[in-house]
């Protein structure tokens, strides 16, 4: 028997699995910072977010743990100081569709599930704004539970999230895959309350004998 045969739910991360920024974070970041009159090179803030998003500890998702962030991002680029105007603008930006694309493979895959009657659920590390934004992009048809790491308060990797998830849903752990972009947060999250999980490797080397490159690898296995 395929190690997958007994799967009622699957259960997919949001970024980096469904969404993207569009074109970049740096990109958003630069198109706010030009309307409060900053002129920012996009690929500067795209290496800062990256740096300070490497380096994030204790991140809750809150709007502070964001604030926190974005400062780090245009820390030494601005020619005055970022003020709030600023950060609001861009963090209410990030609740919008068009900061968002959604993967080529990720609504065929959504629609093969479906039509194989495989369970959906989100578990995501996010926050409020995640409910805003998923009836925009038109994704939160697809899913009967929604579970996002600031209302639970606790984020991935914690056992906390996955258990509270399988509470909601209602199922064994066995009986869950849970599909995302971070080896520590997703695959090894996952695998530490008994589901079992796939790393999603867009773009880069299989690191896991359970690694696929797009969803649709694994809504085949259905």
């Amino acid at each position: 028997m395929n190690w997958w045969e007994n799967i009622e739910v699957v259960t997919l991360d949001v970024g980096g699995t469904l969404i993207e920024p569009r074109p970049s974070v740096g990109h958003v970041y630069a198109e706010v910072a030009a309307r409060h009159g900053f002129t920012v090179m996009p690929e500067l803030l795209n290496r800062n977010f990256a740096t300070a998003w490497q380096a994030k500890k204790h991140f809750n998702h809150t709007k502070s743990d964001w604030e926190k962030l974005v400062g780090e991002a245009f820390a030494d680029v601005l020619t005055a100081p970022a003020n709030d105007a600023l950060f609001e603008e861009i963090y209410q930006r990030f609740a919008e569709p068009d900061a968002w694309r959604i993967y080529d493979d990720v609504i065929p895959a959504l629609e093969q599930f479906q039509n194989r009657e495989v369970r959906l659920a989100i578990i995501s590390n996010w926050d409020e704004r995640l409910r805003l934004l998923l009836p925009k992009l038109k994704l939160e048809e697809f899913f009967e539970t929604v579970v996002i790491s600031y209302e639970v308060g606790f984020p991935k990797p914690s056992p906390v999230i996955f258990e509270y998830a399988l509470k909601k849903l209602g199922v064994p752990a066995s009986s869950v895959l849970h599909v995302g972009d971070s080896f520590s947060e997703d695959f090894l999250g996952a695998q530490n309350v008994g589901c079992k999980s796939v790393l999603l490797a867009r773009g880069e080397k299989a690191s896991t004998p359970t690694s696929v490159l797009s969803l649709l690898e694994v809504a085949k296995m259905f």
